[in-house]
């Protein structure tokens, strides 16, 4: 099953017999799964499963719901804000981003391919900074901490990986999915039950734009009703520009009226389709690939034919996508110039006062 099939039967849009009888199936699943989490949660809360603490100071950024939340924009956002504060007096090697990957396990600093798109784009947008890819959170912190003399680390997706402890536990709520449907993976997209947020200690809603006022009210008042003591912040995606592939920037300004041609394998599609629409130009076609996907050459010369078809101008992706392949290997370059990647900047809209001190306080006499 496509990932869009099962948005679609576990959001209950997909309709008749046979989905009624799948969603009953996933939810019996869903509820041994709630079993085992609660379980491991228990056990972590008594002591009983063992919290590694490393030698120094870790943030955690993750989430309760799987796929697209924005956590990696916002790891990228708080890494470059660590370095340019002069109180903390950190330097670009100092500041360690632990990451699980996707199938890798090896440190990529510096390098982007064969390693998995998230952390390709983590070391690419922070240059410098160490990012170290293993499933083995303790083992990627001794690794930040011996080999990188890291001062502070970011573990990304970090919220349920509880071996490793932290100071900080900041949660991302994607503000058009928040939780997940409202039931467990695999009937709905909740990694844990919404009262796992009790452990964290700020949220930070993302994609506020594409919501509306009354909606982003409603998650407030849930995330206040669970942790009345969470900080708790709002932001966006702002896209910043197209890239090509010279990396040349083509002006968002340009793109308005332009007609193109969108496709992306991340986890909330809908976001990067809707970014594209507020942008003023016309969605000529786009298609939509499983998170992570593997792009080959015929792929994107697939991709290419549908958009000339529809007469695109241009070809838009995201820069996560954008790392998992190369136009420039395309056996017809003038193909690969046709297409691009839309650059975002993580943006806070309220909040990020309270997520500074936040994040001060914590690391304070730390570094």
């Amino acid at each position: 099953m496509s990932q869009d099939a099962y948005r679609k039967l576990i959001s209950g849009e997909s309709s008749g017999l046979g989905a009624g009888l799948l969603r009953f199936i996933l939810g019996i699943a869903a509820h041994v799964y709630r079993v085992i989490i609660c379980l491991r949660n228990f056990l972590y809360s008594k002591g009983w499963l063992k919290i590694h603490r490393a030698e120094v100071p870790v943030i955690s950024i993750g989430n309760i719901t799987t796929g697209g939340t924005g956590k990696t924009p916002l790891v990228i956002r708080l890494c470059k804000q660590l370095i340019s504060d002069s109180q903390f007096q950190l330097s670009n090697s100092q500041c360690a981003i632990l990451t699980r990957g996707y199938k890798a396990v090896k440190n990529i600093s510096g390098e982007s391919g064969g390693y998995g798109d998230e952390p390709a784009v983590l070391a690419e947008s922070c240059p410098g900074v160490q990012v170290v890819v293993n499933p083995d959170r303790i083992a990627g912190a001794a690794e930040a901490i011996s080999r990188f003399d890291a001062k502070v680390l970011i573990m990304d997706d970090g919220f349920q990986h509880r071996r490793l402890g932290r100071e900080l536990d900041i949660v991302t709520i994607d503000a058009t999915v928040p939780f997940g449907y409202g039931k467990l993976l695999p009937a709905g997209l909740l990694r844990e039950p919404v009262a796992a947020l009790k452990r964290a200690d700020a949220a930070v809603i993302t994609r506020c734009d594409q919501v509306t006022e009354a909606e982003l009210t409603q998650i407030e008042g849930k995330l206040r009703q669970i942790n009345p003591e969470m900080v708790i912040a709002r932001s966006v995606h702002a896209p910043v520009c197209a890239k090509s592939i010279d990396n040349r920037e083509i002006n968002l300004g340009t793109l308005k009226g332009k007609k193109i041609f969108a496709f992306c394998g991340i986890g909330n599609p809908n976001a990067f389709l809707n970014t594209v629409e507020g942008l003023g130009a016309e969605l000529a076609g786009s298609k939509v690939f499983d998170d992570h996907y593997h792009y080959t050459n015929e792929c994107l010369a697939d991709i290419y034919e549908q958009a000339k078809r529809l007469d695109a101008d241009l070809i838009l992706t995201t820069q996560k996508d954008w790392v998992s392949f190369s136009p420039s290997a395309m056996p017809n370059t003038s193909k690969a110039a046709n297409f691009a990647y839309l650059a975002i900047e993580f943006r806070f809209i309220s909040g990020e006062d309270k997520i500074t001190l936040l994040i001060k306080n914590a690391l304070a006499g730390r570094i």
